[in-house]
């Protein structure tokens, strides 16, 4: 998964930003309100995590003007802004959470997963398509051959890619932008390695390849 982290302290960003890679999600780290906008607008995001006081543009205009836009990204705000109203505008004006600060990263990972399971509309912890299933906590995927198999980060963000939209085609593109962040060296071949892996570990029926189009797994039974 792609995120966006929108927070102007570069000492809270950058330690972010580097457990979010270590989780295995690819991270854009932009540290002003504006840059942030932009960013929406040349990138797909599969999750926003939003500080308050910025520079540029506040965090609650910043909010605004995601939802105003009908860009439907989950966003989790992440402030030391305690009071009940702050609370109330984020919330009421379209965030999925509040997170105030200092926090733990497991706790900021864990209301990440959960973002996304209420957004996907599922009531599990786990992705799968009935065939293959995976534990975004502990990075383990199971098939009915093969149980608690553990996956590389980048191989977990292939997979997790391609679990959240079963059914759907994605390209190397769309994949390679799940993987990487900005500024991270896209290896050659990287998608087809990724995928060579994953059937070696899963089983050569668990992705499918679409000639000329890219990879996906089926919707399951």
């Amino acid at each position: 998964m792609r995120i966006l982290l929108v927070e102007d302290d570069a000492m809270i960003g950058e330690a972010i930003q580097g457990a979010l890679k270590d989780a295995g999600y690819a991270a854009d780290w932009v540290g002003n309100g504006l840059t942030a906008l932009a960013a929406l607008e040349a990138q797909h995001y599969d999750q926003v995590l939003l500080d308050l006081g910025l520079p540029g543009k506040d965090g609650l205009q910043v909010l605004d003007a995601i939802r105003r836009g009908n860009n439907p990204v989950p966003l989790l705000i992440i402030t030391a802004r305690d009071s009940l109203d702050d609370r109330l505008r984020g919330l009421d004006g379209g965030a999925d959470d509040y997170l105030l600060k200092p926090f733990a990263m497991a706790e900021l990972l864990a209301r990440m997963r959960a973002v996304m399971r209420r957004k996907g509309g599922s009531a599990t912890p786990l992705l799968s398509n009935g065939l293959v299933s995976l534990d975004p906590v502990s990075k383990l995927a199971s098939t009915a051959q093969q149980a608690d198999v553990q996956l590389s980060n980048r191989e977990f963000s292939l997979l997790q890619a391609l679990l959240i939209r079963p059914g759907a085609i994605l390209s190397r593109a769309e994949l390679e932008d799940r993987i990487y962040g900005w500024g991270e060296e896209v290896e050659s071949n990287a998608v087809e390695y990724l995928i060579h892996t994953l059937r070696r570990k899963l089983g050569s029926q668990v992705i499918k390849n679409v000639r000329g189009m890219g990879w996906m797994v089926s919707k399951g039974a």
